[in-house]
């Protein structure tokens, strides 16, 4: 450490002018991120839950993103960097961006990159022949997207770009037929036979593929896969596919696959009703998401009021707005998001002090400031170069295939790409002026309302002046429900309800430590993504449904024309010494088995939702303030919380 601050560290802005980074406060702050790294500093090393710490290419991965913070705070405007500091807001990511121009997250256009074909490293890429192939292409494209950005992608419709491929083998299977088989009627019977192994051979192999990719970020890649709307034959069976795969779990032990995250479409008159074509497979995902916690669902009539045109998000809750290109063509995939600022709304309340008129004075300050910082995010991603990501620019992810030297705003402006104003802690600000049980409080919660309508009239405004899409966002926030927290604890002390629990409350979430029904919780959070549609989630905290799940149906079908995005929460963790499946114990560093004790990653399987994605605490931990959150969730639905023995076996056996 001593000769960090021997060497002059130089960056290229675009008009060519070397920036350098060589004041003592760069080298203290980089001397104390390494620090911190090298002591295993919790803070730092389980920032990221999906990240093992302990392998190489994380560990360096992590030192280099103490780098890239450090020199990132330098390049931002200053007072963009204070406020970030002082944690006012959040410039997510500083690791990777704005040290490099990278991107955020994305939705693949995998339909057409698979049908033109692409390039990886030196390989040319033809279109695939079969859909083993085209499975096999998708999790060749998926690591190399992910290490070209930081945030999620995700694979839209993915039964229906599938088909095709299927298709070609359903048509080799017919012609081995016609030539082996004398009678004609067996035909169609023995390629459609053949045809469904190849189907669940091909997409067991995607969930491996996907579960064993460690990107050059150092983690598994977070993707998504949406489905549900295919009507087709071969679409269905892929469907089902998808679902049986993820029920069955993953090796021996039949673990749960943390990736991809399976998300379930809805739609009135396809599945939603029993006397809809493909309800059969709405029960299937039933299933699913009561062994696995995936899929969440997307409701198809919902999604397309709040965010103009129906599409999976991007990662794990990022939702693009509709959008046409210049020929009048609805366009989802290929595009992406240049990143997210988060305002710490619960700071602003305990500045203003009960005060209403100082919180909005504040408020509209702090506003400016995190617009300052997007505009800074646009501008820096402009400055990548095509050759910067070939597969993202140049060989189609991004849905157009741009040449060497191009201006890459091509993609960006026009409203094409989203960027993003994030928040945390709506729960907070109101416990600040009307205390900790306004849930049912109609003036509290019409103040909550107004501040998220004054954040989208800003993006707004800001998207007509500059021309990009300036989108709302309900910031997830792992380690930020942290961050936020600790800072402001450091500076206001325990306050009741807001910073005393040690974490803050995921955007505009009802408060996790009470129980409303389901339903009371749905219809409390359903008028917030309005006002949000750049990104959002609900979900509610189940008992064990595995017994029941018509119980789990009926919160679906509630939710239907009330919320777009929902996930489930239920007990699905697992001891191998003794048989238990449940909730594991909190613990002060993780979780255990209430019957044995055991809490050795190696033998059992401990899942809980992080927040958009689920994560694996015991074997990648995560920063305090997330785990106090998540035990601190109660439920929402009484019920059994743990099973053990054969009782706990049978559901898994059932279904091997």
């Amino acid at each position: 450490m001593e000769n960090l601050g021997s060497e002059t560290l130089m960056l290229t802005k675009r008009d060519g002018r070397g920036l350098a980074v060589d004041d003592a406060s760069t080298y203290a702050a980089l001397a104390r991120s390494i620090g911190k790294l090298i002591s295993k500093d919790e803070s730092v090393v389980n920032e990221n839950a999906n990240k093992d710490s302990d392998v190489f290419n994380t560990q360096r991965d992590l030192t280099a993103g103490a780098v890239g913070k450090a020199i990132g705070l330098k390049m931002l405007p200053p007072h963009v960097a204070n406020a970030h500091r002082k944690g006012e807001l959040h410039y997510h990511d500083l690791d990777y961006h704005p040290y490099a121009p990278m991107t955020n997250c994305c939705l693949i256009d995998f339909k057409r990159m698979l049908s033109q074909g692409f390039r990886i490293g030196n390989a040319d890429v033809d279109p695939p022949r079969s859909i083993q192939t085209a499975t096999a292409q998708i999790s060749q494209i998926i690591a190399n997207v992910s290490s070209s950005q930081y945030g999620g992608c995700s694979g839209n419709r993915i039964d229906e770009v599938l088909a095709p491929y299927a298709e070609k083998n359903l048509e080799k299977h017919l012609a081995d037929a016609r030539t082996w088989i004398a009678d004609e009627s067996q035909h169609q019977g023995y390629a459609q036979e053949k045809t469904l192994k190849d189907i669940y051979d091909a997409m067991q192999s995607l969930e491996y593929e996907i579960n064993t990719l460690f990107t050059s970020t150092g983690q598994t890649p977070f993707t998504s896969l949406g489905f549900g709307l295919g009507t087709s034959w071969l679409e269905r069976v892929i469907q089902k596919a998808i679902l049986h795969i993820r029920i069955e779990g993953l090796g021996s032990e039949k673990r749960t696959a943390i990736f991809p995250k399976l998300i379930f479409t809805v739609k009135r008159g396809l599945n939603l009703a029993a006397t809809d074509p493909n309800y059969d497979i709405k029960q299937l995902a039933l299933e699913c998401s009561t062994k696995r916690m995936y899929p969440d669902i997307l409701n198809y009539d919902k999604i397309v009021e709040l965010t103009g045109r129906f599409k999976v998000p991007m990662g794990c809750r990022s939702f693009l707005q509709g959008w046409t290109d210049e020929n009048g063509n609805d366009v989802s995939e290929g595009r992406m998001n240049l990143g997210v600022v988060t305002l710490n709304l619960p700071r602003i309340a305990l500045e203003a002090g009960g005060a209403k008129n100082k919180f909005w004075s504040i408020l509209a300050a702090r506003v400016t400031t995190v617009g300052d910082a997007l505009l800074f995010r646009i501008e820096r991603c402009t400055e990548a170069t095509p050759e910067n990501a070939p597969i993202l620019y140049i060989y189609g992810a991004f849905g157009q295939r741009l040449q060497p030297g191009q201006p890459v705003d091509i993609l960006f402006k026009n409203k094409r790409s989203t960027v993003s104003l994030g928040y945390i802690g709506l729960y907070e600000v109101a416990a600040a002026f009307y205390g900790g049980d306004w849930e049912t409080n109609i003036e509290a919660k019409d103040f909550t309302v107004e501040i998220l309508r004054t954040l989208q009239e800003r993006a707004k405004k800001w998207s007509d002046e500059y021309g990009y899409q300036f989108s709302v966002y309900a910031t997830p926030s792992e380690s930020l429900t942290d961050r936020f927290c600790r800072l402001d604890t450091e500076k206001f002390g325990s306050v009741p309800n807001i910073t005393d629990k040690d974490y803050y409350t995921n955007s505009f979430h009802y408060d996790v430590r009470k129980s409303p029904t389901p339903f009371e919780k749905l219809d409390f959070e359903k008028v917030y993504p309005t006002y949000s549609g750049g990104g959002f989630i609900h979900y509610c905290e189940y008992p064990i449904l595995q017994q029941n799940p018509k119980a789990l149906e009926a919160v679906w079908d509630y939710s239907y024309d009330r919320v777009g995005y929902l996930g489930t929460n239920t007990p699905i963790d697992r001891c191998y010494a003794c048989g238990f499946t449940g909730d594991f114990d909190a613990t002060e560093h993780g979780f255990e088995c209430p019957e044995c004790g055991n809490a050795d990653p190696l033998t059992c399987d401990v899942v809980k939702r992080t927040c958009g994605y689920l994560g694996n605490p015991q074997a990648r931990p995560m920063v305090h303030g997330r785990h106090s959150e998540i035990t601190s969730r109660v439920k929402h639905m009484a019920g059994a919380t743990g099973i053990r023995g054969a009782d706990a076996a049978a559901p898994v056996a059932e279904d091997a």
